[in-house]
């Protein structure tokens, strides 16, 4: 396990939101957290510690009044650590580029990949043939109905007819490096695991895959490490000190670093 910290941004700042509140309309979002500093103060926090792999989510649409100021921060962020942060939101074959060159290690992408309710594999294509497998990251985010985690689009506004299931992890995993994923039911809420979700992903381990979603203590840290059999990596967001959470971002790095 590996701790991947997040820098969210929406409406032009750092955020933490419950993520199923999230709507285009009107720009809203249910927040928990607003930060004073800007995108980069947290990259350079993170930067400091060494922390590679950590993503920078933006949360608005392409066409809303606020994605270049948006857009703006999550650039700023990823000139300031170079190499140690993935970007996600809004990503195609056409813009991918610009954020790989101002330092992104890694492209995120849901929305442009799962188009109409199913994986577009044209658009999948050209992500890999602009950006390569090794830099590309596949965000599965879910949410569940009728017993089934479907995957969500559009900053999670939008049920597709996937699932999270070892057969689409399987399509998938020739086209990406990683999977994040984020159980968007508990997303924001500090409330605890998708415990079902997790030892599916933990018994899949294939390639890595970075959970977020509901820690909100150490006892659902260690559940998380025992039910992933300590295969996933983890983002915590609003439970996080930093963002006005309980939980001590010190402690939690010394922590996931002793297991």
């Amino acid at each position: 396990m590996e701790f991947r910290p997040c820098i969210d941004i929406h409406n032009g700042k750092v955020k933490q939101i419950v993520g199923g509140t999230l709507k285009d309309a009107g720009d809203r979002a249910r927040e928990n957290f607003v930060a004073q500093q800007d995108a980069a103060y947290f990259a350079r926090l993170y930067k400091e510690e060494g922390l590679k792999g950590g993503h920078v989510i933006m949360l608005n649409a392409r066409d809303s009044q606020y994605y270049e100021a948006t857009r703006e921060q999550a650039l700023l962020a990823l000139r300031e650590y170079p190499g140690g942060l993935q970007v996600g939101g809004g990503i195609t074959e056409e813009n991918a580029g610009e954020f790989l060159a101002a330092g992104a290690s890694h492209v995120i992408v849901t929305s442009y990949v799962f188009r109409d309710g199913r994986i577009n594999y044209d658009n999948l294509r050209k992500l890999k043939d602009a950006v390569g497998k090794e830099r590309l990251v596949l965000d599965v985010s879910c949410r569940k109905r009728d017993g089934a985690y479907y995957i969500v689009t559009d900053r999670w506004q939008k049920f597709t007819d996937e699932t999270v299931k070892r057969e689409t992890l399987d399509l998938l995993v020739d086209y990406c490096d990683e999977f994040l994923i984020h159980a968007v039911d508990v997303e924001g809420s500090a409330s605890g695991i998708e415990e079902e979700l997790v030892s599916f992903l933990g018994d899949w381990n294939r390639i890595p895959i970075t959970y977020a979603g509901g820690v909100g203590s150490f006892e659902d840290l260690n559940r998380l490490k025992q039910m992933g059999k300590n295969r996933l990596n983890v983002t915590i967001g609003s439970a996080l000190d930093l963002f006005g959470g309980p939980m001590s971002y010190d402690a939690v790095i010394k922590y996931i670093d002793s297991k």
